[in-house]
């Protein structure tokens, strides 16, 4: 069942009359989805419980801050087809679905998962085609939503229609199903999937609480069936923004032969301000784990470039800290270059200069 409107969350005990209130415009504006599975994670008793921040919608959300988004990472700027991204030479994104089993409060598609629903036999066909008159294309990415919302038959024919191009080598999938109803990796997803190996699934586990015997089930059934499984985490303040907390989190996956692939830093999504972290910060506590961490637990700590330049390691030539603090140049992964001004230590700006992303000649 789960909750989906701020009444519930009374009747859950997760909210007072008065807050359900003011979280009316909130969900109005940002849905809300949160399964029983993931809603049982939660300690009601603690109002700054880091799965609470995740799943429960925030007045702050309504709070849209100089240079955010509605599409931080410029989905719509390298759109190829309907529901098709090419943002990189090699690999497209396709968004079979915009549903979700929890609309995550920081998600950089917040705005996306507001649209209208996708309609897969309306999409599916011209995205093959697309991908099909592009040889330089090796990898498919399916996004969203969540692609393993789809049922067993609908995913066994996406996969299957890409899996069949000569030029498609790997196929991946972006899914937070094993974090949030991992019920769903049962045996007949398991097959599914392993039918159209070589096959990656990438997780999105924030924090080592989100690491429980259920989760750990599912993820080994997808490992022991020959998928490789990574994981993707953001840096969220007052989730895992500290040392201990990502240690946990990155070894516990790594116990479940989980590769810890990225820790993302936050794109710049409207209403996310409040769990934002500072580039300088995120370097200092990333670099802190150096040497206490296996090589194999070691993510790459990403920026995406807002308005669509594309990913960039924050601790490397591609991340360059100006004098003025919390100045950045930015070097893209496909050229150019822009100016970032960290909204987290200048949220109004810096020197008539809008925080974010600022293309430079």
């Amino acid at each position: 069942m789960g909750v989906r409107t701020p009444g519930e969350l009374v009747e859950r005990g997760l909210a007072t009359p008065a807050q359900a209130g003011a979280l009316a415009p909130v969900v109005d504006r940002y849905r809300m989805q949160v399964d029983d599975y993931y809603l049982g994670l939660i300690d009601p008793d603690d109002p700054d419980d880091p799965i609470r921040r995740q799943a429960l919608p925030d007045v702050a959300e309504l709070v849209e801050s100089a240079g955010e988004l509605r599409d931080p990472i410029g989905d719509s700027v390298h759109a190829a087809a309907p529901q098709l991204v090419h943002r990189y030479r090699d690999r497209v994104l396709f968004f079979p679905t915009f549903l979700c089993p929890m609309y995550c409060r920081y998600c950089f598609r917040k705005v996306a998962l507001n649209e209208a629903p996708v309609r897969l036999d309306d999409v599916l066909s011209g995205a093959v085609a697309y991908v099909a008159a592009h040889p330089e294309v090796r990898e498919v990415i399916l996004s969203g939503g969540d692609p393993l919302l789809l049922s067993d038959d609908r995913l066994d024919r996406v996969l299957g229609a890409f899996g069949a191009l000569p030029n498609v080598e790997r196929l991946r999938i972006h899914s937070r199903v094993p974090v949030t109803r991992p019920s769903r990796v049962d045996a007949g997803l398991v097959a599914t999937l392993a039918r159209h190996r070589p096959l990656f699934v990438v997780t999105h586990f924030n924090h080592p609480r989100e690491l429980t015997p259920v989760a750990e089930a599912g993820v080994r059934a997808l490992v022991d069936a020959g998928i490789t499984v990574l994981n993707q985490a953001v840096l969220l303040r007052g989730v895992n923004a500290d040392a201990e907390t990502l240690a946990a989190l990155f070894g516990g996956l790594l116990r479940w032969q989980v590769r810890p692939y990225y820790l993302h830093h936050l794109d710049m999504t409207v209403g996310t301000q409040h769990f934002r972290v500072s580039l300088r910060d995120g370097l200092s506590l990333v670099r802190s784990l150096r040497g206490r961490l296996s090589g194999l637990a070691w993510p790459t700590y990403v920026l995406d470039i807002p308005g669509g330049g594309g990913k960039v390691p924050v601790d490397s030539d591609f991340v360059r800290a100006e004098p003025q603090r919390g100045v950045y140049t930015l070097v893209g992964p496909q050229g150019g270059r822009w100016r970032y001004v960290d909204p987290a230590e200048h949220p109004a700006g810096f020197e008539g200069h809008p925080p974010g992303a600022e293309r430079l000649p």
